[in-house]
């Protein structure tokens, strides 16, 4: 239970509530007690007064009866404020390590999440953390709850009668020792059972991501049956648990009928030695049933604690991750971006050998328009990712303003810059509030001003709600070239110093990213800009274009010296001129 003691912070900051739990918990079971001790003082009156007459017996039967269900009644209140602060508190922990983990998720860098799965990184925030809220509520209220009667009944036995009380307690030794065993196998099963979960959760995130792709390739049959054999596993590791779970109640109720047994014939002979009395056995069954229910939940108490202790484990080592680019905020913010510039820089992907970017120097500059060309796989979008510290270079040094970038502030850095990327991301919003994103206070004209330079004005206005249509998830209600205007209308509208447009035009005609490209032109010369692409088309408004080939820069220049170099530049340009 290791991994659960650093939850004792969170104990201690909802001390006063744990405090009033335990107390809860002492009094419920204190009048938990009564009706056995009631239930016994109106038997052994009974039967001292069977002789008598009824009406003056039924009035003190009728105390003893109302006496138990007030003493009921009060335990019932009692267990309720028990539940209402133990179980409250169990939900205020979780609530707090469920931001505690997002904000990890936050601050964790693109590298985390490039080896990350995501039906794990859910089961995380979610499965985990069910899993140790059950602990640090129902385990631990029922825990003492079970310590505290179980003191007090033992002590109310041996009070009774020593002999009797052991009789009572021999089978328990035999139930725990069954229960450690169930247990183990329970919990080896159920973790088999998170896992197939786990694998689920994966697929059915994935089919749901890419259910264009799935039905434009017909694989409907296939990952149907790809899901079936995930559903089929999960649900054969799920009967063998339950399975175990349905053996396991019913040895308990058969070890507390032999227990109840025993009481009745050992407490009939001490009954017939005049040692106890007929109320003192209905006592000890009573107190019986109080104990074999909580201790038969001492499995799946155990059961509970084992899981939420696995679940602690993985949310430790996930908590104790330190994101490879942190954060100072102390660091300088820079008002006005004057130059960028790449000096030597170098950069290799983790577990690789192969350099990405290769000596890379380059100089961008306040008003001008740079753009990078090249094949596949030469280390475009890692340029823009160094650009915006999704990742830090592996050598070499990036300036902004003659300032390593590594020293100023990260928030303001990535606030002052728009980054269009490939693969275009629109949230389950507004089309407004998308646009809106980076500048939540725009106005609806700003709004539709940016609609209008993107280019997607019109389309939008053509939705019955107009700007406040709202998009599916991932914004697959639109289309390609409709999430990319959207996303290029999200980037600008907040002005940014540094505006980084990555092949964000590609699901576009070249009428239209001409177009897009003459709108956004005067706003371009009042920022820096980095245009990333594969046609000519889009990058030839640029001041100078550096074409990347394996991570090396072979080219650079006007798209006129390149032109007439003849060189990788030009050929590109001539077969694109030929596909058109």
């Amino acid at each position: 239970m290791k991994d659960l003691l650093t939850l004792n912070r969170y104990f201690y900051k909802y001390r006063k509530r744990a405090i009033l739990g335990i107390l809860f918990v002492l009094a419920a079971n204190y009048f938990g007690l009564l009706p056995a001790q009631l239930t016994r003082k109106a038997l052994d009156f009974v039967t001292r007064h069977q002789h008598t007459v009824l009406s003056d017996s039924m009035q003190t039967i009728t105390f003893y009866a109302l006496a138990i269900l007030g003493v009921v009644f009060i335990r019932g209140v009692l267990m309720f404020f028990m539940r209402q602060t133990i179980i409250v508190m169990s939900r205020h922990i979780e609530y707090d390590m469920k931001n505690e983990i997002y904000n990890q998720y936050q601050k964790l860098g693109a590298r985390f999440y490039s080896n990350a799965n995501t039906g794990d990184l859910m089961n995380r925030i979610s499965e985990d953390v069910s899993r140790v809220r059950m602990y640090t509520g129902p385990a631990i209220m029922y825990t003492v709850n079970i310590v505290v009667m179980f003191i007090l009944v033992f002590v109310a036995m041996i009070r009774i009668h020593p002999g009797l009380t052991v009789v009572v307690l021999l089978p328990l030794p035999v139930l725990v020792m069954m229960i450690y065993y169930v247990e183990n196998i329970i919990n080896r099963q159920s973790e088999k059972v998170q896992e197939s979960l786990s694998d689920l959760s994966t697929v059915t995130q994935e089919t749901f991501s890419g259910i264009r792709i799935i039905k434009s390739f017909a694989k409907e049959a296939l990952f149907g049956s790809l899901f079936e054999k995930r559903v089929r596993t999960y649900f054969n590791h799920s009967m063998k648990l339950a399975r175990v779970n349905a053996l396991f109640m019913p040895a308990i109720v058969l070890l507390a009928g032999i227990s109840s047994i025993a009481v009745i014939y050992y407490g009939g002979i001490l009954v017939n030695q005049h040692q106890i009395t007929y109320g003192n056995i209905a006592e000890f069954v009573i107190y019986l049933n109080m104990l074999m229910w909580p201790v038969g939940m001492l499995g799946w108490i155990i059961t509970m604690v084992q899981r939420s202790d696995a679940s602690q484990r993985r949310i430790n080592e996930f908590l104790k991750l330190e994101p490879e680019i942190i954060e100072d905020y102390s660091a300088i913010t820079v008002h006005q971006l004057e130059n960028i510039r790449f000096k030597n820089v170098d950069f290799e992907y983790h577990n690789t050998d192969k350099k990405v970017l290769q000596d890379i120097n380059l100089t961008f500059q306040k008003g001008k328009i740079v753009a990078i060309v090249g094949s596949t796989g030469s280390g475009k979008t890692t340029l823009a990712n160094l650009l915006v510290r999704l990742y830090d270079v592996t050598g070499g040094t990036i300036f902004v303003n003659d300032i390593p970038i590594q020293q100023i502030n990260l928030s303001e850095w990535r606030k002052s810059t728009g980054y269009i990327t490939q693969d275009v991301l629109l949230f389950s919003d507004s089309i407004a509030n998308n646009i809106s994103f980076g500048m939540q206070e725009a106005s609806r004209e700003e709004i539709e001003a940016a609609a209008k330079d993107a280019m997607v004005y019109q389309e939008i206005i053509q939705f019955k709600k107009g700007f406040e249509t709202i998009l599916g998830e991932r914004g697959i209600s639109l289309s390609g070239g409709q999430k990319q205007r959207v996303a290029i209308a999200r980037a600008i509208i907040k002005k940014p110093q540094l505006l980084i447009l990555d092949d964000c035009l590609s699901a576009l005609d070249t009428h239209t990213e001409e177009q897009i490209m003459l709108n956004l032109l005067p706003q371009l010369k009042q920022s820096m800009t980095l245009i990333i692409g594969h046609r000519v088309s889009s990058v030839k408004y640029a001041n100078e274009i550096y074409v990347l080939d394996e991570g090396k820069i072979i080219e650079r220049g006007t798209h006129e010296s390149l032109m007439a170099a003849k060189g990788y530049y030009a050929g590109l340009a001539q077969i694109q001129a030929e596909q058109k």
